[in-house]
């Protein structure tokens, strides 16, 4: 395994970390929730895939171009998309403020579908590998959106 492998699963590895550091809690637990969330199991399967998948894109610009090429513009959104991935946790679980949690989900899918279309232009399976990524987060806000509506005095705890 390469080391520039290595440091990518590091850093997505580290931005993992706020789940753990903020995670779900009593307050969550007590939240009404919709129907159709996915059980709690799930949500760490899921995102561990997800950046196991995130690192391996990341690292395949980084081996085609590096920061040539458009490289660089790849992986500055790449690290923001990683930094806004992180502030979620903290801002849902830790600060309880699923309003501000939900604004940044957005501008976190917005990020994610620009790296897409610059992964994708740079090497495209790299893109495409990108796609589940941005359905979970699409299903991640709009939970996040249901869970104000089912808990509007807890949308600013």
């Amino acid at each position: 395994m390469s080391w520039s492998l290595i440091a990518f699963l590091a850093f997505n590895f580290m931005a993992a970390l706020s789940g753990a550091v903020f995670s779900p809690g009593q307050w969550y637990e007590q939240l009404a929730k919709p129907w159709w969330r996915p059980p709690n199991w799930a949500f760490p399967v899921v995102w561990t895939v997800l950046y196991i998948i995130n690192a391996i894109a990341g690292w395949m610009i980084w081996e085609a171009v590096g920061f040539s090429n458009g490289g660089g513009l790849a992986l500055a959104v790449y690290a923001i998309a990683l930094l806004l991935n992180a502030a979620w946790s903290a801002l849902f679980f830790g600060m309880k403020r699923m309003d501000l949690a939900l604004w940044e989900s957005l501008a976190l899918w917005l990020s994610v579908a620009i790296q897409i279309v610059l992964f994708y232009q740079i090497v495209p399976v790299a893109g495409l590998m990108l796609l589940p990524y941005l359905a979970w987060l699409t299903i991640a806000a709009w939970l996040n959106r249901t869970m104000i509506k089912l808990n509007p005095t807890e949308a600013r705890a």
